[in-house]
């Protein structure tokens, strides 16, 4: 129907290349750790269920205050700022855990209302993103640590006009965000992710960016990705919504990078040919064929890792940047051995 919603959120800010500065174009970059695990809620409600993963030994809790868990929408402060300070990394700039930025960008950047309202918005994810607390148990070597912190430290709005509305905002991000960005532990997002709607379509998004990346296929039964996504739906109730999003998306082409489908009870992502760029076959990439028995030095150096999912990040990695390869078994071992055990 010619009056049907689109399933996108409009773009507010068609115009911004007028009047914005380059700060707000930089390329948005999320932290693998929250993509992974289950860190953000997708109520668009106060969410006060705290929540336990646990995976391969590793676990995670996350508690909420009382203005509720951090939810997925809150997410795009931190992608912001990890966008920020990998773009200042990349030319050569020193970062600091603390940031200043005019608001004004933060939300045109990540696609928000520029109103009243949309301040009053801002202001709650500080709330919610200082307030959430994770504890979660760090493996190194023979060692396990226990951490409790926030997504962000502390948030400061720095001048604030009558109206209410903020012009400069500080944020002290936690070491668990900053060690992501001095580690590279971040990939890069579509821009269109901050015009999907729903929640569990980024969610499902940042799941297929993180484990399907350039490969030609992922697969992931329904039960354990409600688990990953952090759903409080019923399975059936699950299944319902994920099928819907399917459903929209072949009728509408909006999801980003990904095709998904549904193979009975299993979720099959693909990268869409106009999406993310596929790697060259491997026949005409031989300096990136790695052997047989350096698999098995790869979970020695990084164990926890699917070592399959390293293999893809790497050559996405050596493909983005590159990189030309003399010794491919030696270099994909460097990068197994830069991430080291595996931890939450």
């Amino acid at each position: 129907m010619a009056n049907e919603r689109s399933p996108l959120l409009p773009d507010r800010h068609p115009q911004r290349d007028l009047f914005v500065c380059d700060i707000v174009d930089a390329v948005p970059k999320g932290d693998m750790s929250s993509m992974e695990h289950p860190v953000f809620s997708l109520s668009t409600k106060p969410d006060m269920r705290p929540r336990r993963y646990e995976r391969g030994g590793n676990w995670i809790e996350i508690s909420p205050s009382r203005y509720g868990l951090a939810t997925v929408h809150d997410r795009d402060v931190l992608i912001y700022c990890i966008s920020q300070c990998m773009g200042a990394l990349n030319e050569g700039r020193k970062v600091a855990r603390t940031l200043r930025f005019k608001a004004h960008d933060l939300l045109v950047a990540t696609n928000r209302q520029t109103s009243g309202r949309g301040y009053d918005l801002l202001k709650d994810a500080l709330r919610r993103l200082q307030g959430t607390q994770i504890e979660t148990n760090l493996r190194q070597g023979d060692k396990e640590y226990f951490k409790v912190f926030g997504l962000i430290d502390s948030a400061e709005i720095v001048r604030e006009t009558r109206d209410g509305r903020m012009l400069d905002v500080e944020i002290t991000l936690s070491d668990w965000v900053f060690d992501a960005i001095e580690n590279n532990h971040v990939l890069t997002l579509n821009r269109r992710y901050f015009f999907l709607r729903k929640p569990l379509e980024r969610r499902l998004y940042e799941l297929a960016r993180k484990h399907c990346g350039q490969q030609q296929e992922w697969r992931i039964g329904l039960d354990t990705l409600r688990e990953k996504c952090g759903s409080g739906s019923s399975p059936k109730e699950f299944k319902r919504l994920v099928s819907k999003i399917i459903d929209d998306d072949a009728q509408h082409d909006y999801m980003p990078d990904y095709a998904l489908t549904l193979n009975d009870d299993v979720l099959v992502v693909r990268p869409k040919k106009e999406g993310v760029q596929i790697p060259l076959p491997l026949s005409s990439l031989t300096g990136l064929r790695i052997n047989s028995d350096s698999y098995d030095k790869a979970r020695q150096l990084a164990p926890g890792w699917d070592v399959h999912v390293l293999e893809s990040e790497w050559r996405s990695w050596v493909i983005e940047k590159g990189i030309t390869v003399k010794s491919p078994d030696a270099h994909f071992l460097g990068f197994c051995k830069k991430r080291g055990p595996y931890r939450l």
